[in-house]
């Protein structure tokens, strides 16, 4: 079967009265980044704005963007966000209207949350291993790797396959954990998924 990719782009023109907020509250040099719905918002910002641009590109869930300098993303949502903001990274969401920051607090919060998981993961019997059939998602051979691991720790471990992962149905199943190997972003959505950097 083939796969066509479309790029959904939003249809609007810059809000000035909002970029003037931007050029008031952002530092002097930034990387621009955008989710596809917002690469031509993106593409007109990046020649308007009076600040020094140290990179510019789309991002996706699993990203990872190499900059010291922060980031402003052009989207609607905080999924890549806090991706970007888990990286180390100071990061605002600009969706043409309004401006947000990343708060400190909610990062450190998710990182204590992912160290509980991980204490959950050392002390659990059976584990499942999350895997997308997704183009530029699927991971076999890391989860393949991952399920060895476990096992010569005389873990009993699953693999999950599938195409859309919905974090709710994964109750279904009698797993104490589940390692993801899939989009990153996922681990946001439950506390019983953590992500495969862990080994």
């Amino acid at each position: 079967m083939k796969i066509m990719h479309i790029e959904a782009v939003k249809k609007e023109k810059i809000n000035f009265q909002a970029l003037e907020e931007l050029e008031k509250i952002l530092p002097p040099i930034i990387y621009i980044a955008y989710s596809i719905q917002y690469k031509n918002l993106a593409l007109e910002l990046k020649s308007k704005i009076k600040k020094k641009i140290a990179g510019f590109s789309q991002v996706l869930g699993c990203s990872k963007l190499k900059t010291n300098f922060p980031i402003l993303l052009l989207s609607s949502g905080r999924f890549h966000a806090l991706n970007l903001a888990l990286q180390g990274n100071k990061v605002y969401i600009f969706d043409n209207f309004s401006l947000k920051e990343i708060d400190n607090k909610e990062i450190e919060s998710i990182k204590k949350r992912e160290k509980a998981k991980y204490l959950r993961l050392l002390s659990s019997d059976n584990i499942g291993i999350i895997v997308s059939a997704k183009y530029g998602q699927e991971n076999l051979s890391k989860a393949e790797k991952i399920k060895k691991q476990l096992e010569k720790k005389n873990k009993k471990v699953f693999l999950f396959l599938s195409d859309n992962i919905n974090p709710s149905e994964l109750e279904n199943f009698s797993c104490d954990i589940f390692v993801n190997t899939a989009c990153p972003g996922l681990m946001l959505d439950s506390n019983k998924i953590i992500n495969q950097n862990i080994f």
